[in-house]
């Protein structure tokens, strides 16, 4: 079964940042707006399992804290997307970087880390030259706390759904 391990924003965020997502991300409709701490990975009962009890120990490592939303931008020209970007701080690092070597899957990541929340993607050329240069005059900015993250799991339809959710701090 395909996973995947991330922040849902505030209502608030998500509500912004869906406002986007439904003209221009084609995903809109299978997961909510979120961080993507750890990519897709794949998992058995057994593993999952596992991971679970490897990140509640991560979870309690790290206390809630700032996430700040401040301005939108794009990882043009490797690829077309447009995202919310996310002020990165030593929590957010820490909690990726402990996800990718505390051997839950004994994987690197694709990618180096740039924490974001992603508005628009699958756009051709044109399309995310007109829209990435109206998101990038509207501007955003914004504070909240974060105390927890989830694991996802993809469903038959492509959609992803909550397994299990672990607050941030020692209980």
């Amino acid at each position: 079964m395909n996973y995947g391990i991330v922040i849902f924003p505030s209502k608030k965020l998500q509500d912004l940042a869906n406002s986007y997502r439904k003209r221009y991300d084609p995903h809109y409709a299978l997961i909510p707006p979120h961080l993507t701490l750890k990519n897709v990975f794949s998992a058995d009962e057994d593993q999952i399992k596992d991971i679970a009890d490897k990140l509640r120990n991560i979870a309690k490592n790290y206390d809630p804290f700032n996430l700040k939303v401040y301005k939108v931008s794009s990882f043009q020209p490797v690829n077309n997307v447009i995202y919310f970007k996310v002020e990165s701080t030593p929590e957010l690092d820490g909690l990726h970087n402990d996800m990718h070597k505390s051997n839950l899957l004994n994987d690197e990541p694709e990618f180096s880390f740039v924490p974001h929340i992603t508005v628009a993607q699958k756009l051709s050329n044109d399309e995310h030259s007109d829209i990435y240069g109206s998101l990038r005059m509207l501007g955003v900015d914004h504070e909240e706390t974060v105390d927890r993250f989830h694991v996802l799991y993809q469903l038959e339809n492509g959609s992803w759904t909550v397994y299990e959710t672990f607050r941030l701090g020692k209980e």
